[in-house]
């Protein structure tokens, strides 16, 4: 890892100590539910000790079968609207609150890059999700960078999701 990647880490680690705090502070909990970001997102938040205290768990569902058995993505939303999109991002989410039994789950779904993008689904394009008892709110971005970048940058816009959220 260079310095660039260690500084990127640390800004990530940074936002899920927020998180963890107002999230132990409110007594609630946090399931994660990831496709693209091949849970750098779980990573990040049990970088922090004490965060057992907040953090249920959470699932890295690469395929359509996993996100359908494990976190309840309808098999008509992925036909329809597919892997990448906002209604599979909110129910990926809805579904980790659901099935790890915690008071937020948060998603995040794309394509990372450098292949696997199409016209209507370019490289970069990522939803980021979070839900709550109140509902859902769901994020598009089109990033620009590489895998790695694509990945960090996700990862952050799922942590201030959140955080807007709480």
């Amino acid at each position: 890892m260079d310095l660039a990647e260690r500084d990127e880490l640390a800004s990530l680690v940074d936002l899920a100590g927020r998180v963890q705090e107002i999230m132990l502070a409110r007594n609630l909990t946090l399931a994660t539910a990831e496709s693209c970001t091949g849970g750098l997102i779980a990573y990040v938040l049990t970088e922090i000790s004490g965060s057992s205290d907040y953090f249920v768990g959470g699932i890295v569902s690469y395929s359509n079968v996993l996100k359908e058995r494990e976190l309840g993505v309808a098999a008509s939303t992925l036909a329809e609207f597919g892997a990448v999109s906002e209604q599979t991002c909110a129910e990926m989410a809805e579904g980790a609150r659901r099935r790890y039994g915690a008071d937020f789950g948060v998603s995040a779904t794309g394509i990372a890059g450098p292949g696997g993008g199409s016209e209507s689904k370019p490289v970069g394009l990522t939803y980021v999700g979070v839900a709550d008892e109140h509902g859902h709110a769901v994020r598009r971005f089109a990033w620009a960078g590489d895998r790695h970048t694509n990945k960090v940058l996700s990862t952050e816009a799922a942590l201030m999701l959140v955080l807007d959220r709480l």
